[in-house]
C-alpha cells in the first residue's frame, strides 16, 4: 500500500491507479492501520456506486450497527431539518453510539459529493489520548473529577448516556475522552441536546469546558478533513472526538456513514435505559 503519514495524525492510503478497486486492499492491514493510526483516508479508489455497495464492503469490516433506516446514514442537508445533523451547521465534537444500546469501533464515510473551495463542510476528529498526555496536571485533574450526563430526542432514539470525562479505551487500556461539546443556545441550531456536567462546584465548570475544548481543538490535536469527492475515512471512534464545520448552504456536501461494531459487540456503557 503506498501510504503517507496525515498531520498532525492517521494516516493516507492512495490508489496505485486511477479507480483502483478498494476490495484488494486487505481489511486486516487497513484495520491494524486505523487502530495503530486512528484514521485511515482511502483516496483514488473506484467510488461506491450505490449504498448497497458501501454497505458490503463495510461488511468486510464486521458487524454493522443497523439503524432503521439501514446500514447507511446519508449525511446531506434536508430542505427542513428537524436534527442539527441534516442541517448545515456547525456540529460540536462527541462520539457516536453514546445513545445507542451498542457502540461502534469505527465509522466508515465514503464522500459522495464534496461542497465546493470555500464552502466549508470539513468533519473534524480529536485525537483524546495526545490531549491527555499533553494537558498540564492541574487541567488533568480537573478533566478526571468531571461526568457528563447527556440526554437527547430525535427520530431514532430518546436517550440518556452518563460518562466520566476521562475514561479508558475498552479493548486496549489508555486513556480516553468521552465528551460531547456544549453549544450555546441560538436559533439557529436545531435539536440542542441537554447536558449537565456534574463532579467539581458550579464555579469551576467554565474553567473545566475552556480548558478542554481548547486542548480538543489544539491544531497537535485535531485533524480537519477536507473532502474530495470518492475520498473514504475510516475513523476510530473508541478513541477519536469528532463534528463537523459549518458549511454553505446548499453546497453539494454528501457523505455517507457506516457504523462497524467491534469484535465482540460493545455494549454501551454510558447508556441509561
Amino acid at each position: 500500500m503506498n501510504t503517507t503519514v496525515l498531520e498532525p495524525f492517521g494516516v493516507r492510503v492512495d490508489a496505485d491507479q486511477p479507480d483502483a478497486r478498494l476490495d484488494e486492499l486487505p481489511v486486516a492491514a487497513l484495520r491494524a492501520l486505523a487502530r495503530e493510526h486512528h484514521l485511515v483516508l482511502l483516496r483514488g479508489f473506484g467510488a461506491f456506486p450505490t449504498a448497497a455497495a458501501l454497505t458490503e464492503y463495510a461488511a468486510g469490516w464486521g458487524a454493522i450497527s443497523m439503524w432503521p433506516f439501514g446500514a447507511v446514514l446519508e449525511l446531506v442537508e434536508h430542505e427542513n431539518p428537524d436534527d442539527h445533523i441534516f442541517d448545515h451547521s456547525h456540529v460540536p465534537l462527541h462520539w457516536d453510539g453514546m445513545y445507542r444500546p451498542q457502540v461502534p469501533e469505527f465509522q466508515i464515510f465514503h464522500c459522495v459529493s464534496a461542497p465546493g473551495e470555500g464552502q466549508g463542510g470539513r468533519t473534524t476528529f480529536s485525537h483524546t489520548p495526545a490531549v491527555l498526555r499533553d494537558a498540564e496536571q492541574a487541567e488533568r485533574e480537573l478533566w478526571e473529577q468531571v461526568t457528563g450526563v447527556y440526554r437527547r430526542k430525535m427520530e431514532f432514539y430518546d436517550s440518556k448516556a452518563v460518562s466520566p470525562v476521562v475514561t479508558t479505551h475498552p479493548e486496549r487500556g489508555f486513556p480516553v475522552i468521552r465528551y460531547n461539546e456544549p453549544v450555546a443556545p441560538d436559533a439557529e441550531f436545531i435539536n440542542h441536546p441537554d447536558l449537565e456536567f456534574t463532579g467539581v462546584p458550579e464555579e469551576q465548570l467554565a474553567e473545566f469546558h475552556a480548558t478542554l475544548t481548547a486542548a480538543l481543538n489544539d491544531p497537535r490535536h485535531l485533524y480537519a478533513h477536507d473532502w474530495q469527492t470518492g475520498d473514504i475515512v475510516v475513523a476510530d471512534n473508541y478513541t477519536l472526538l469528532h463534528g463537523r464545520e459549518a458549511f454553505t448552504t446548499r453546497a453539494p456536501r454528501h457523505l455517507q456513514r457506516v457504523h462497524v461494531l467491534g469484535e465482540p459487540a460493545l455494549d454501551n456503557p454510558a447508556l441509561v435505559r
